[in-house]
C-alpha cells in the first residue's frame, strides 16, 4: 500500500518514508540514512534522513554537498547496510570537511539502517494519516525497530542504545481571514510543511480562485479553532481587521495549546485589542501569548512582505527561539 493521499504533503520526512515503501515493495535492497550529530556548521540538522535504492537513486537529504554521493557509491558497492545499524562520520577535519562540501570544520555523523520489510513503514505511513504522533525507536545493539504512540518530550534523541525520533502530523497553520496576506503566507507556509485551513464566515471574502492544498472554511472563528487538533503544533493567525472576528478566534486560541498565536495590525489597533480581551475575562498572562503586532517589523509594506514577516517570526517561535523581544531586522 503506498498511500498516495500523503504524495501531495510537504513534509520531508513523509517524502522520504514514501520513497522507502515504494522500493521495498518492489523488493529492491534500500538504506536509510539518519543526521545524528553535527559539529561546526553542518547543513542539515540532526533527524535528516536520506533514503538511497540500490540503483543510486535517492530521496531527502544529510548534507549540502557530496556527502550523498560518496554514501550512494557505497551502498551500490555494497557496502552499507549491515543487519545491524551502523554509524559513520563524515568530515572530521577541515580537509575531509571540504572534499565532501561541508562547511570548514563541519562533522556529520549518520545512522545507516538496512530496511528489512515493509510491513512496518506501511503501518507507520497508516497512523500518520490518521494525524497520530509516532515514535519509532532503534535498538543500536539488535537492529529491533518498534513504533510507539508519543504524547509529548524531545522529538529526537540520540543515546548509547537507541535512536528516537519522532514522527506526525505536518505542522498546522490557521489564518482567519482571507486576502492577499493569508494567500502569500499559504505560498511560504507549504514547503515548511504545514497543512494551512483558513477561516472567513463572511461569504464577500470567499476565494473565486481557491488555493490547491489548502482548507477552507466559513464557520465562526471560535468554532473553527475548536475544532484543531494536535493544537500544539498550530499557530494560527488573525488577518481580518474586524475586531468581531479577530477576537473570536484569539478568545478560542487563547484556551488552546497553539505554540503561536499572532493577531495583524498596528501599535496602536493591538492594546485596543489588548483592553477588549480583557473585558472578556482573559488575565494577562494569556494575553500576551498575543504577538501583535505579528510579524517581524523589517519595515515591510506589501503583502507578500507582510506574509515573509510572519512567516519568519512563527518560524523562530517553531524553533524555540529566543523571540522575548522585537528588533528591527534591516
Amino acid at each position: 500500500m503506498l498511500h498516495s493521499d500523503w504524495a501531495d504533503s510537504n513534509s520531508d520526512d513523509i517524502e522520504v518514508l514514501q520513497a522507502a515503501l515504494s522500493w521495498l515493495s518492489e523488493g529492491a535492497r534500500v538504506v536509510l540514512v539518519t543526521v545524528l550529530h553535527t559539529w561546526g556548521s553542518s547543513p542539515r540538522p540532526p533527524g535528516s534522513m536520506l533514503v538511497i535504492h540500490e540503483d543510486g537513486r535517492t530521496v531527502g537529504s544529510v548534507s549540502g554537498g557530496c556527502v550523498e554521493e560518496t554514501l550512494i557509491a557505497r551502498h551500490r558497492a555494497g557496502e552499507l547496510g549491515d543487519v545491524t545499524p551502523s554509524q559513520v562520520d563524515f568530515g572530521i577535519d577541515t580537509v575531509e570537511a571540504g572534499r565532501l562540501g561541508l562547511p570548514c570544520g563541519g562533522r556529520l555523523e549518520l545512522l545507516v539502517e538496512l530496511l528489512q520489510s515493509s510491513q512496518q513503514l506501511d503501518r507507520l505511513l497508516t497512523q500518520l494519516g490518521q494525524n497520530q504522533l509516532i515514535q519509532r525507536r532503534v535498538c543500536l545493539t539488535t537492529g529491533e525497530v518498534t513504533l510507539h504512540p508519543f504524547k509529548s518530550g524531545v522529538e529526537f534523541l540520540v543515546s548509547d542504545g537507541d535512536v528516537i525520533k519522532v514522527f506526525g502530523p505536518t505542522w498546522q497553520l490557521l489564518l482567519i481571514g482571507d486576502g492577499q496576506i493569508a494567500r502569500h503566507m499559504v505560498r511560504m507556509a507549504q514547503p515548511l510543511s504545514y497543512q494551512v485551513a483558513i477561516c472567513d464566515p463572511r461569504g464577500e471574502f470567499a476565494d473565486p480562485n481557491p488555493l490547491r492544498g489548502v482548507r477552507y472554511s466559513q464557520k465562526m472563528p471560535d468554532d473553527e479553532v475548536s475544532t484543531l487538533s494536535d493544537a500544539p503544533r498550530t499557530a494560527i493567525v488573525t488577518l481580518t481587521h474586524d475586531p468581531r472576528q479577530d477576537d473570536l478566534g484569539l478568545s478560542a486560541a487563547l484556551h488552546s495549546a497553539a505554540f503561536y498565536i499572532g493577531a495583524l495590525g498596528s501599535t496602536r489597533t493591538a492594546e485596543k485589542r489588548r483592553q477588549r480581551l480583557a473585558t472578556l475575562g482573559h488575565d494577562a498572562d494569556q494575553i500576551t501569548r498575543i504577538h501583535a503586532p505579528a510579524g517581524f517589523p523589517i519595515g515591510s509594506k506589501r503583502p507578500a512582505e507582510i506574509a515573509l514577516s510572519i512567516i519568519a517570526e512563527i518560524t523562530a517561535v517553531r524553533n524555540r527561539a529566543a523571540v522575548c523581544e522585537k528588533s528591527f531586522l534591516g
